[in-house]
């Protein structure tokens, strides 16, 4: 028989909203470092598209971690290096 973890609903939460705004980061670092600028010809569709695969495989994997705990730190983190990651390229490209 399967072993029912109780923290699935943090694990879930923090897929949802951190998985999310993770997404939105990568997203944007993608449209502000990739080829092309911010100025390359339809890049605001792909970079639309590409939000959808990055937060359902942070969603999808978040259930790897330990606890719900540790995902919501790791994903804080990791929200933190990408916000800042993208702060830092739209202030050193333009």
């Amino acid at each position: 028989m399967t072993e029912f973890r109780s923290d699935w609903l943090s694990k879930s939460v923090a897929g949802s909203v951190f998985g999310f705004t993770l997404a939105i980061a990568v997203a944007g670092l993608f449209a502000v470092a990739g080829p092309g600028g911010l100025e390359a010809r339809n890049k605001y569709q792909f970079v639309m598209w590409l939000v959808a695969p990055i937060w359902l495989c942070v969603a999808s994997l978040v259930f790897f971690f330990r606890s719900g705990r540790a995902a919501l730190l790791w994903l804080g983190g990791a929200n933190l290096l990408a916000f800042g990651g993208l702060y830092l390229c739209r202030r050193l490209l333009h």
